[in-house]
């Protein structure tokens, strides 16, 4: 008897979990709305949005190009105190 509930509120809990799990599945598929990337260069008309691949290109190279203009810049040497 008790391994019968047991096994019944094993099942219970793996449907549970199969349905969450279902609905997170289907949440993922929502379209992604496109992002407007500062300093970007509009589409064309008549070019369709740019893909979420595109986008996230786009912001790589940016932070890229923003690292190595920080790179760039000396740093400030700190003053000795000698006295």
């Amino acid at each position: 008897m008790r391994m019968g509930f047991g096994l019944v509120g094993l099942l219970v809990a793996l449907a549970i979990v199969g349905v969450l799990v279902k609905k997170q599945m289907g949440a993922t598929r929502v379209s992604v709305p496109v992002i407007s990337v500062p300093g970007a260069q509009p589409p064309a008309s008549g070019a369709s949005a740019a893909t979420v691949r595109a986008q996230s290109q786009q912001v790589q190279q940016q932070v890229k190009q923003q690292m190595e203009a920080l790179m760039q810049q000396a740093r400030p040497m700190p003053e000795d105190e000698s006295k």
